[in-house]
């Protein structure tokens, strides 16, 4: 059942998260093997397109380089901001890459649907079997076929805070949702000051933090079942679920005793940069909690600090409601890519096979600033404790991962009426009209 609902949930996202893939024109397809391109010293040639750029982009092909010369295979990588808009493009025009790293599970499932991607091949398949949890191969798979390997990953809902500040005021972490609204309203009280940073600030994706507390509200109080449906609209936004996830949230969000630690008052929150200020504000104390992902912690590096269960700062995971959940294990949302085949020469299958294995997630991981869900990477790779934290949660086969929701929707929502709604909720619309104009994002049932 599970498989199947996952199945059901990516097909629905992919047949409204695509426009404008249905091209005249199609020259050729997946699959057509010409024999293998060379490059000039007579070496296979793989060509791999993703959304990595400058200077992640070249950590990537630093990651690979020694395989490459082992293996006498080129890849070519080339990044682009405007993948998910040229993929569809390049396949339907004939013109594929080789090997693409998607950023989002559901326009690898659209593609798919379309048969112009290839199932992935035995080896691949095997390496999925092997190191990575059924969630993370679920997005991979489309209809019970599996079409892709996951690459790299993040956590997110984290809860950042200063261990000395915790220690010397007798401040414990929380085992749960009121737990952490009774130690939000504990150091208010205590201390007479704001605990809370929060910054939705990011150009023209202005909201997305927002969207990331409710999606870790929605699955941790309602579960998997809900969060899935949510996904696909058969929750939609103005259910008592998604309200109830709103209400939570703005139990921090629209208290002035509890925001904007460091600046100000609510008003603050959307213009108060995600990442920069919210690490100065935890770096000198005038800010004691704040909700980002892992990779946060190159901003507090920046900032300053250092971050460790014995340094300046750490973090823990948002707590979940009490009985809101199945899991056994820690319930997360988090991100990452699906590696995916258009053609089957033997240097393609080599080289998806080796971005598939440990042995890559190790190579890459160590170079810094990424995290894999890989079961075969070993933690000590990471840059930072904090990677080797959710490098262990994602490893553990208790864990209940779930792909980033607003990532899943289709694009107007979101990345558009979801962001604009949650700048709207904490500039003081109510709920219930947030919510509508939320939903009314949907593209209409075909």
């Amino acid at each position: 059942m599970k498989t199947s609902t996952r199945g059901r949930l990516l097909a629905s996202v992919a047949a409204i998260g695509v426009t404008g893939i249905a091209l005249a024109g199609c020259t050729g397809g997946p699959g057509v093997d010409d024999g293998g391109d060379e490059g000039g010293n007579g070496e296979d040639v793989v060509t791999v397109y993703g959304t990595i750029v400058t200077p992640e982009q070249e950590l990537l092909e630093e990651s690979w380089a020694a395989w490459e010369e082992e293996n006498g295979i080129d890849i070519q990588y080339e990044g682009s901001k405007e993948f998910e808009a040229q993929i569809a493009v390049r396949a339907q025009g004939g013109t594929p890459p080789d090997l693409a790293i998607f950023p989002q599970p559901g326009l690898l499932a659209d593609m798919a649907s379309r048969d112009l991607v290839l199932p992935a091949p035995e080896g691949v398949a095997a390496n999925v079997s092997e190191y990575w949890t059924e969630d993370w191969a679920g997005y991979g798979t489309v209809d019970g076929t599996l079409y892709g390997a996951p690459l790299m990953a993040s956590v997110k809902g984290w809860v950042w805070y200063s261990p000395a500040k915790f220690a010397e005021n007798g401040w414990e972490i929380p085992t749960d949702w009121q737990g952490l609204l009774d130690l939000t309203a504990q150091i208010q009280s205590e201390t007479g000051e704001q605990p809370w940073c929060i910054g939705f600030n990011s150009d023209a994706a202005t909201g997305w933090p927002g969207t990331d507390w409710i999606e870790d509200i929605v699955l941790r109080q309602s579960g998997t079942e809900v969060y899935d449906q949510w996904v696909v609209n058969e929750v939609p936004f103005t259910s008592p679920e998604i309200k109830s996830a709103f209400e939570e949230f703005g139990k921090i969000a629209l208290n002035p005793d509890y925001v904007n630690a460091g600046f100000g008052g609510l008003d603050t929150i959307v213009t108060t940069p995600f990442g920069t200020d919210p690490a100065a504000a935890l770096a000198d104390g005038s800010c004691t909690l704040h909700h980002q992902a892992s990779f946060f912690d190159g901003f507090l590096v920046d900032a300053g600090a250092e971050v460790g269960e014995d340094g300046d700062i750490w973090a823990f995971l948002t707590p979940p409601f009490a009985g809101g959940g199945e899991a056994e294990g820690d319930v997360v949302t988090g991100g990452g890519e699906i590696v995916a085949a258009f053609d089957d020469s033997e240097a393609t299958v080599k080289v998806q096979e080796y971005l598939s294995s440990p042995e890559w997630a190790n190579s890459r991981v160590s170079l810094g600033g990424v995290i894999s869900a890989n079961k075969g990477l070993d933690p000590e790779s990471a840059s930072s404790p904090i990677l080797q934290e959710a490098i262990s949660i994602l490893q553990s086969d208790t864990t209940t991962f779930r792909f980033d929701a607003s990532d899943l929707m289709p694009g107007a929502v979101g990345a558009g009426t979801f962001f604009k709604g949650m700048v709207d909720f904490v500039n003081g619309t109510p709920v219930d009209t947030v919510l509508e104009q939320i939903e009314s994002g949907w593209p209409a049932a075909e």
